[in-house]
């Protein structure tokens, strides 16, 4: 009896343990991409650098521009898809991925963009400064 009870509990330990182990694998936290370089998966806040060259690759499949981060780190961002409509009108980006070769390859790819309410709101606002 002894021994099925130390096996039950070393299972559970065990279970436990790998568990633990991979949830803290997934959790991705916010960084900058110098941060990123050591890590191999991340997720980057930033802008667009519309200063740089952008734009998509019917031969690879890749949308490519560049990113600066909240640091001011500008980079190379590789997307495996086209370009999301409303990518220009962003005010913040998120790019989920990794570092390889002073590039971001991303897996993923999150927009912030201008709320149509804020923008009714200041519409309806300039309405009320002209009657």
């Amino acid at each position: 009896m002894n021994i099925k009870l130390y096996l039950g509990i070393g299972s559970i330990v065990l279970f436990t343990s790998l568990l633990m182990y991979n949830f803290g694998n997934s959790i991705d936290t916010y960084v900058n991409f110098e941060q990123a370089e050591n890590r191999s998966s991340s997720h980057v806040v930033g802008t667009w650098d519309d200063s740089r060259e952008w734009g998509f690759s019917r031969e690879t499949m890749r949308f490519t521009f560049h990113m600066k981060d909240e640091d001011g780190n500008v980079r190379r961002v590789v997307y495996p898809r086209p370009k999301p409509n409303n990518f220009e009108q962003a005010t913040q980006l998120v790019v989920i991925g990794e570092m390889r070769d002073n590039t971001f390859y991303a897996n993923d790819m999150l927009m912030k963009c201008p709320s149509k309410y804020n923008d009714a709101d200041e519409v309806e606002f300039t309405r009320a400064e002209e009657g």
